[in-house]
C-alpha cells in the first residue's frame, strides 16, 4: 500500500502549538515559584495507577488534551525533590536555567559524544575542566559527563580493572585472570559499588567491605589487615575505594590516608564522592574532603549537591591515557580524524572513547548554562549554607528533650530520632518509621529513615537550595507532635 502524500510529525497548526509551549513554560515557572506553597508530596492514588492501563491510542489526540492529562494525572504526583522541604535520600532541587537548558538541548534533540567538531562536546569539554578545577583534580586529567554516579562508578572501576589486571583484559577476558582480583570498601559505601564491581565480572565477593570506625569511616588497620591476608591468600588487590561523603551519614574516609595506602599496595584510588565532593569549593569546608584530589579516578554527581536537573553525573580520571584504553573502539563507519576541512588536528578526541555509550544526550548545557548564570563563588556559598544548615538543625535536635542525635553532624546529613522515656529500641525503631511516613503522606516534609548501628533513625540530607532555617523549625515541631501524638 502506497500513499500520494508523505507526511511528518511536524505540527499541522505552528501558531496553536506556539501557544500551548508558551502555556507550558508559563505554567512551569508558576510550579516553580511557588513550591512552598503546595505540599511536598502528594502519593499518586489508584485512579492514577488505572489511568495508565491500556493499549497505545490507535489515532491523534489533540495536544491540548495530552497537555491537560499531563497536569492531572503527572504533575501532582511528583517525587517533590524540588520543594524546599524534601530532604530523602539525597537528592538535588533543580533550578530554573537547568530547566531552559533542557528544552534547548531537545529543541535541538542534541546528541554528545561522537563527531567531536559539533559545539555540544565543546561545552562538554568546558564542563569537565570546570570540575576539575573546582574540585582541585589535575588539568591533565580526562573526564566524561555521564547519567550519575552509578555509571560514573562503574566506568572508574572498569579502568581500575583494565589498568591493574596485569593481561590484557579486554581481549583475554576475566575468565583468564591469573589471580582474583579484589577491591575495598567500607561497609557505609553505597550499592552502585556492588552493582559496578558484578557487571564488571568480579563477582561480589570480590567487594572487601572494610569495618568502620567510630566516626563510620573505614578503618585504616582493618583495611591493610585485610589487603595483607588476600595477598597470602593468593588474591590480586587492585582497587581501593574511598568515601567522600557516605549515603547514610556522610562520613569523609580518611582519603589522604587511603592515597597512601594505595601507593604502597600498588592499587588504583577510587573516590566516590557523589555529593560529597562539591564540599571542596566552599571555602570554610574543603578541608573535609582533603586528599580527593589526589585520586586515580574520582566519580561525583551534579544533580544532588550541584542542583541541577537529573540526569548528570561525571568522572575524572587522572591518567586519560589509561581511562581512553579501557574504552576506545571505533568502527569503520565512525572512523574520525580524517577531515579534508583542515580540522583534524584541532578535534576533541571523541567522548565516546571514554565511556561504554556511544549516543549520548547533551547533558552539559544545563550545567554549563547555570554554572554561568550563578558563578562558582555562589555555588561555594549554596554549599556552605547547606553545611551550616545541617548544624543549626542539629543543634535544635540537641536542645530538643524529645530528639537524639545519631551521632555528630561531619557534612551535610543529620539522623535523629523521636525518643520517649521507657520505650525500647524496637518499638522507637516502629515509631520513628511511622514518623517518617507521616511527614510524607501529609506533605510537611520528606526524610527518609536509616539504619545506624542496629537503630532506625530520620535521614535529613540536605542538597536542597531552597530550604530555609524555618524549615527546620518547622520539621523539628512536626517531628515532636507526631511522636507525641503516635507514642
Amino acid at each position: 500500500m502506497t500513499h500520494d502524500v508523505e507526511e511528518t510529525l511536524d505540527p499541522d497548526d505552528w501558531k496553536a502549538m506556539r501557544a500551548l509551549g508558551h502555556r507550558m513554560l508559563d505554567d512551569a515557572l508558576d510550579y516553580i515559584g511557588t513550591l512552598r506553597d503546595r505540599p511536598v508530596w502528594q502519593h499518586a492514588p489508584p485512579e492514577v495507577k488505572a489511568h495508565f492501563d491500556g493499549v497505545p491510542p490507535h489515532g491523534p489526540e489533540h495536544p491540548d488534551e495530552i497537555y491537560q492529562e499531563y497536569r492531572d494525572y503527572i504533575l501532582p504526583y511528583q517525587l517533590g525533590n524540588s520543594h524546599p522541604r524534601f530532604w530523602g535520600w539525597i537528592a538535588g532541587s533543580g533550578t530554573v536555567m537547568g530547566m531552559y537548558a533542557e528544552m534547548l538541548a531537545s529543541s535541538m534533540d542534541a546528541v554528545s559524544g561522537a563527531f567531536s567538531f559539533m559545539s555540544n562536546n565543546y561545552v562538554e569539554s568546558q564542563v569537565i575542566g570546570w570540575c576539575k578545577a573546582m574540585l582541585g583534580y589535575p588539568m591533565t586529567a580526562s573526564g566524561l559527563l555521564t547519567s550519575g554516579c552509578s555509571a560514573s562508578n562503574l566506568i572508574a572501576l572498569a579502568a581500575a580493572r583494565n589498568t591493574k589486571a596485569g593481561f590484557d583484559l579486554r581481549n583475554e577476558g576475566m575468565q583468564n585472570a591469573k589471580k582474583k582480583m579484589t577491591l575495598y570498601c567500607s561497609d557505609e559505601a553505597h550499592s552502585s559499588l556492588q552493582k559496578a564491581v558484578e557487571l564488571l565480572g568480579f563477582g561480589n565477593d570480590a567487594l572487601r567491605r572494610i569495618p568502620v570506625n567510630d566516626h563510620l569511616q573505614i578503618d585504616l588497620a582493618a583495611l591493610e589487615a585485610r589487603i595483607k591476608e588476600d595477598r597470602a591468600d593468593g588474591f590480586h588487590p587492585v582497587c581501593i575505594i574511598g568515601a567522600a561523603g557516605t549515603t547514610n551519614t556522610g562520613a569523609v574516609d580518611d582519603l589522604h590516608a587511603l592515597a597512601d595506602i594505595s601507593t604502597k599496595e600498588g592499587c588504583w584510588f577510587h573516590v566516590d564522592g557523589a555529593f560529597g565532593a562539591w564540599a571542596a569549593i566552599a571555602p570554610e569546608s574543603r578541608h573535609l574532603v582533603a586528599g580527593m584530589e589526589r585520586a586515580d579516578s574520582l566519580a561525583f554527581d551534579l544533580h544532588k549537591w550541584m542542583y541541577l536537573q537529573y540526569p548528570v553525573g561525571c568522572v575524572l580520571i587522572r591518567d586519560a591515557e589509561l581511562h581512553r584504553r579501557a574504552f576506545s573502539l571505533t568502527p569503520t563507519y565512525l572512523a574520525h580524524g580524517e577531515g579534508d576541512r583542515g580540522l583534524t588536528g584541532v578535534d576533541l578526541p571523541w567522548l565516546d572513547d571514554y565511556g561504554f555509550e556511544l549516543s549520548r544526550g547533551f547533558h552539559a548545557l544545563k550545567a554549563w548554562m547555570t554554572i554561568k548564570e550563578q558563578g562558582t563563588e555562589k555555588y561555594g556559598r549554596l554549599i556552605q549554607q547547606n553545611i551550616e544548615q545541617a548544624h543549626y538543625l542539629a543543634r535544635l535536635v540537641e536542645a530538643a528533650p524529645e530528639l537524639e542525635l545519631a551521632l555528630p553532624v561531619s557534612l551535610n546529613i543529620v539522623n535523629f530520632r523521636y525518643k520517649k522515656p521507657g520505650m525500647n529500641d524496637e518499638r522507637l525503631d516502629h515509631l520513628n518509621k511511622q514518623i517518617e511516613l507521616h511527614l510524607q503522606e501529609e506533605g510537611i516534609a520528606v526524610p527518609s529513615s536509616v539504619t545506624i548501628r542496629g537503630r532506625r533513625y530520620l535521614h535529613i540530607a540536605i542538597t536542597n537550595h531552597r530550604s530555609r532555617k524555618e524549615d527546620f523549625d518547622l520539621l523539628v515541631r512536626e517531628v515532636i507532635r507526631a511522636g507525641n501524638s503516635m507514642a
